[in-house]
């Protein structure tokens, strides 16, 4: 923690970071005023009501859009347009030859998708607005016309997640870090005090049941669990496996090449939370589209309950590790590793070039896949655990949430070491 804030200290030392580090902060305060300009001609208080029908997933939505989901505000949508562009637009490349090769084309095939990105970010707004719009249509001002109620909320809507998008995109060319990534970290971080509010009120109401040392020390170990969790994380996302490499020499003219020893890294956490987000965008398909219906029937009402049974956590699990496995295999080639290396002159100590060293890789990284899912797991769902522990559902804060955090946090302190040392480092010219 010190080491971080040391990195922000010498940072602002910088003439031109420090002006990247105001822009963001001005981009930070544009977002967070935005989430508190209402949406017009709808219901805050139906609206609230339909995302209590989503269950987790409607809180993960409230939580990384910094309350702006639940209050109706025009950034309502958040950033959840984009990543979901962003994820098809990551499966389309696996399965689109064309989309393959513009990714290969380098920094002009990035713009491309980059375009086709915001037209589908843009597309998706326009859908997840008409289907809150139409889900909280006895939601709308009374005395106006439904049909102008739609319109104006769809539209804001579909602004206000547009709008999010361009602003991410500013911070990552005048700011400092991942746009979007930061977004959601200032979203998260800004619920932070409700918690804090939550757990006192959880303290308040164990001194009254119960003896106040007792409740002294259940708040105590409720905020060692919190800490244990971070630290676990971040644990986590920094652990890699390495694999020893080794470069034969070559004799290119009067010089040579390679000789040294290194490693190939692995990343435990490969996936980051993508596994959570498909995971739980598929789970709200079912009770989604019995909402769309509109059905009373006891099928009907049992997928919009579906989020209460004991048996949607084992659908949750199950899709966390299918999903993991899945993203690794369309983002993880062992088969370009292993030639990538023998095109260099390096081997795996132990292990054949080519095919053998392809295979080792890939089943490496399925081990680690099998422990990342299994982590996911565990973080995604010890929060309800937990809560039905000790029956204090609303203080615990989601493993994703921290997870997320933690990633941007540790992104943004990487990002400005790095450019610390590009502006400190004395080439051969000095």
């Amino acid at each position: 923690m010190g080491s971080m804030f040391q990195t922000l200290a010498n940072a602002w030392k910088i003439p031109d970071l420090k002006k990247k580090i105001l822009f963001t902060l001005f981009a930070i305060l544009v977002f967070r005023l935005g989430t508190a300009v209402p949406t017009p001609m709808i219901d805050s208080v139906a609206f609230a009501a339909l995302i209590e029908r989503f269950g987790q997933l409607g809180q993960f939505l409230d939580i990384i859009s910094g309350g702006a989901f639940k209050s109706v505000s025009v950034l309502a949508l958040g950033i959840s347009p984009y990543i979901n562009a962003s994820i098809i637009m990551q499966l389309l490349t696996f399965a689109i030859p064309a989309l393959e090769r513009l990714q290969k084309e380098g920094e002009e095939g990035q713009k491309k998708i980059q375009k086709i990105t915001r037209m589908v970010t843009l597309a998706l707004s326009f859908v997840m607005a008409t289907s809150y719009a139409l889900l909280t249509r006895g939601a709308t001002t009374p005395g106006v016309p439904e049909w102008l109620s739609l319109v104006v909320v769809i539209f804001s809507f579909a602004a206000g997640a547009s709008f999010i998008m361009w602003l991410g995109e500013q911070i990552d060319v005048k700011g400092v870090g991942n746009g979007i990534s930061l977004i959601i970290f200032i979203g998260i971080a800004s619920r932070l005090p409700d918690y804090a509010r939550q757990l006192f009120v959880y303290f308040q109401a164990l001194t009254v049941t119960r003896n106040i040392f007792l409740a002294l020390g259940l708040v105590l170990a409720t905020a060692l669990v919190f800490v244990g969790i971070i630290a676990l994380v971040v644990f986590i996302q920094s652990a890699e496996r390495r694999i020893p490499v080794q470069y034969t020499k070559r004799v290119v003219g009067r010089k040579i090449y390679g000789g040294q020893s290194t490693y190939l890294p692995i990343k435990v956490n490969q996936s980051g939370v993508l596994p959570v987000i498909f995971a739980m965008s598929v789970l709200m398909v079912p009770s989604t589209i019995a909402s769309f219906t509109g059905s009373t029937g006891k099928f009907a009402t049992w997928l919009m309950n579906f989020n209460t049974n004991p048996l949607y956590y084992l659908v949750y699990s199950i899709l966390i590790i299918a999903f993991t496995f899945f993203y690794s295999m369309i983002s993880y080639n062992p088969v370009d590793i292993a030639g990538n290396l023998q095109k260099n002159g390096g081997y795996i100590l132990g292990i054949r070039p080519g095919r053998p060293t392809a295979e080792f890789v890939g089943k490496t990284a399925r081990r680690l896949n099998w422990f990342e899912s299994v982590f996911l797991v565990v973080l995604v769902l010890m929060p309800s655990l937990l809560g039905a522990l000790t029956g204090a559902h609303g203080i615990w804060f989601g493993g994703t949430a921290v997870l997320i955090l933690v990633g941007v946090a540790m992104d943004i302190v990487t990002q400005l070491e790095a450019q610390m040392l590009m502006r400190h480092y004395k080439g051969f010219l000095d």
